[in-house]
């Protein structure tokens, strides 16, 4: 009985041995349970908080300092930037009406008027066209067309732009 337990332990040492040599054998067990806890863990809690933290520190990305890092100083960060973007999306409007304006207003005094005349003329052009028609009161055809066309015209197709300053100017000298 003696031997035959010491035998038994021996073997056992043995195989325990062999198994730890093995390391392959060893890191895949581990790494298998080790993930496996890990999942379970990770879906079991904070499953919101994490995914609405992530999603504020992804948006921050770019940022200087700790606002790029921490969830608390990366959410006033990312506040702010969505205010700028939106009040900057306004502006950017203002902007561009501002520059056609003054594409207007240096095409339209090439042509000897002035732009708040050339827009009240335009617009008169051929009676008050409230009934939906492009032709005016007085049988003339209206000319449709915004800042953003009229800067264009100005800018790239000059004498385009002539013949409507022209039939502006023809209209107001009747």
């Amino acid at each position: 009985s003696w031997t035959g337990s010491t035998a038994t332990t021996v073997s056992w040492k043995r195989d325990t041995h062999s198994l730890l040599t093995n390391k392959s054998i060893l890191q895949e067990s581990t790494s298998k349970t080790t993930t496996a806890l890990i999942k379970a863990t990770l879906i079991q809690r904070r499953t919101m908080a994490t995914q609405k933290h992530k999603r504020i520190i992804k948006m921050a990305k770019g940022f200087r300092g700790r606002s790029k890092n921490t969830f608390r100083a990366a959410i006033r960060r990312v506040e702010k930037g969505l205010q700028y973007a939106y009040r900057d999306r306004k502006m950017k409007k203002r902007n561009f009406r501002k520059l056609w304006i003054e594409k207007v207003n240096a095409g339209v005094r090439q042509h000897g008027m002035s732009y708040s005349r050339f827009i009240n003329a335009m617009n008169n052009l051929g009676g008050d066209g409230q009934d939906g028609s492009e032709k005016g009161a007085k049988g003339q055809k209206k000319i449709i067309l915004n800042r953003k066309v009229l800067a264009d015209l100005a800018a790239n197709e000059p004498f385009s732009f002539k013949a409507v300053v022209d039939v502006v100017k023809m209209s107001t000298a009747k």
